[in-house]
Parts: structure tokens; sequence; C-alpha cells
């Protein structure tokens, strides 16, 4: 309950701690090698996630070291272009990237294409200098429209940002679902449940408060300390407040163990839910909307993506603490996580029961 969710965090973020990749090796076949394309090669390097580590002799090479892991990526420059650069010719280099590996491969195609872009814009600049006009003009024409681009709210495109304040929420939630679920279920499993009735004055309201209650102080304690050191010491971009922070904390922490309540009452067999909490907890990650859009989903997957508490978590975090907006805004996933926390009101009877009268399937 405490050691997990600290080691996965400490994990986590310690794996994505430069936010970005960088030097991530690339090979090169130059079959020109002239001062153009030695060029080129040298203001490629220079970008943060590029590094060129070695020069092949042929395309074949090049692709199997690739395909042996040695590199991400080639950049091929075909014999006679520096030539068709001068004559103002069209010449054709080739990228090569290994798209298995997708953020390495999307990250160093960026960089590829870009500096291909801005070798083209240099030696257009340079042929139109020589032809007498002035940058400024020279500019205007190779560029007429200049983009502007913003990131907002994760401006520095940082990985860890990007997933550890869902990945990490989603792994505590599934913890928890498999924590409330192992609690009650060893009642069911070990024939206790009478007894535990019992203490409670056979109420099954204050029989569940009595045993989740120092699970909710732990589990939120531990919600606390990932807020603590995601937004205080990483830095982290935190734009509501430590208020809707808590709030958003023990929301989740409650809705969390509600559902694992609901899911030991509708399945009242420990082996079958453990292993629907823990599913239920891997699938969160898919639909939750962080890594792949929701609204991009099949309709069906849609309004199957509201039965997931950490979905409305990951909406709270987008739109206050990314976005910096008021609770009004954001009332709908509180009100979602509102309403799992009463889910077991339904099923409390049914729980009931199954304490007082059900024979335990091994």
């Amino acid at each position: 309950m405490v050691a997990a969710p600290l080691l996965c965090c400490l994990f986590f973020t310690t794996l994505m701690y430069e936010g970005l990749p960088k030097d991530m090796p690339v090979g090169v076949v130059d079959e020109d090698n002239t001062s153009t394309t030695r060029e080129i090669l040298r203001n490629m390097d220079a970008f943060s996630q590029v590094h060129l580590t070695e020069d092949y002799a042929s395309v074949s090479e090049a692709r199997r070291a690739m395909q042996q892991g040695r590199i991400y990526a080639f950049y091929y420059i075909p014999e006679g272009t520096t030539e068709k650069i001068l004559s103002s010719r069209q010449p054709t280099v080739s990228f090569y990237t290994n798209n298995s590996l997708l953020i390495a491969g999307s990250l160093i195609y960026r960089d590829l294409r870009t500096m291909s872009v801005l070798a083209n814009a240099s030696v257009g600049l340079q042929t139109l200098q020589a032809k007498g006009m002035d940058e400024r003009t020279a500019m205007a024409f190779l560029q007429p429209i200049v983009i502007d681009t913003h990131a907002l709210s994760n401006p520095w495109l940082n990985y860890s940002v990007y997933l550890n304040n869902t990945i990490l929420p989603g792994i505590l939630m599934m913890m928890i679902f498999m924590v409330t679920v192992f609690a009650i279920g060893s009642e069911i499993k070990e024939g206790t449940g009478k007894e535990w009735l019992a203490m409670a004055d056979n109420r099954m309201w204050n029989a569940l408060v009595g045993k989740l209650l120092p699970h909710t102080v732990i589990f939120f304690s531990v919600a606390a300390a990932y807020d603590a050191y995601l937004y205080g010491i990483l830095g982290f971009p935190c734009h509501s407040g430590i208020g809707p922070l808590l709030c958003a904390a023990f929301l989740m922490v409650l809705a969390s163990q509600s559902f694992g309540v609901f899911l030991i009452s509708v399945l009242p067999t420990l082996r079958l839910a453990l292993s629907s909490s823990s599913l239920w907890g891997v699938v969160s990650f898919s639909i939750s909307g962080f890594s792949f859009p929701v609204m991009a989903m099949h309709p069906a997957l849609q309004v199957l993506g509201n039965l997931f508490p950490l979905r409305h978590y990951f909406l709270i975090y987008v739109s206050q603490t990314l976005n910096g907006y008021p609770m009004v805004y954001a009332w709908k996933p509180y009100l979602a996580l509102l309403l799992f926390v009463l889910l077991p009101l339904l099923l409390l009877r049914r729980l009931r029961t199954v304490m007082l009268n059900y024979d335990y399937i091994p």
C-alpha cells in the first residue's frame, strides 16, 4: 500500500527524468560527400534528439544496422545532390526511420524532415542572394507565411509531464482496486464474514467504513505525496493550486475503493474479483484518453470510457491542473467520481447476504 506506489513513482519519474530522449543514434549514407552535404550533416547533428554515430558505405549496410537495433534511422544523400542544388534542379534525399519504436521514430523523423526543409531554404536563400536579392526580400519569397508555434500547458514537450500525471494515478487506482477487493474477499474466503459483521453490529455500512477507513488515510497520503513530489519537487506545471489537487486525489481514492467494493459484491469469489480489478485497472490506461483521444474512438467505447474512474480524474487534471480552469468548469468529472463513491450503496444488501450465507468456492 505504501512501498509499491512510491517505488513506481520513483521508477517512472527517473525513467523519464530528462523529459525527452536525446542523442538517439542515427546513421548516414552520404554518397555525394561534398562540403555542402557535410554542412547539412553537421547541422543535423546539432539537433538535441539526433546523434550521427556512423557513416555507412551503402544503404544495405545502414539498413542492416537499423534491423540489428544499432541505429534508429539513417539519412541517405545520393550522389549528385550538390550539383542538382547548384543548378536549381530538385535533388531527392531520403530518410528511413523505425516507427515500431513510436517515440524515437516520430522524434527523429521530425528532426530529419526539419533539417531537409532548412537545408532547402538555406540553398534557396544563397541562390537568390547571388542573383542580387537582399535577405529580407528573399526570405519573404521563400517563406511568405511565418509560423509562430506555441505549445500550450506543456511547452517543453516533456514526456514525463505528459505521461506520469496519468500513469501514476492509474497505477495507484489499480492498487486500490486490488487491495480493497482482497481486504473484503479475504473475509469471504476465510469464512470470517459473520464475525466481521458482528463486530459492526450487523451493519454492512459500518463494517465497510471500519475496514476501509485506514486504507483511505494511507492511500490519500500516498496520493498527496505524489502531488508534492510531482508539482513541488519536480516542478510539473500546476495552474489550479493545492486545493483542487487534494480534492481530486481524495475523490480518486474514495471512488477507487468504492469500485473495489462493487466488484467484490458482484463477484464474491476472490480470484475472479482480483482478476477483474486488475483487468479494469489496466484497460483504464487505454480508454482514459491520455494516449489516444476518446473523441476519435468508436462511439461505444466513448460511452464505455465513463465507467472508468481514471477517465474522470484525467479530465480534472487537464481542465484544472494543466489549464487552470475554475472548479465550475470541471463539475462533471467531479460529479462522476462522486457517483462512483455512492456505487456500493446499490449492493450493500447483496454483500451482507454474501457475508452471512455464501459458501466460498475455491
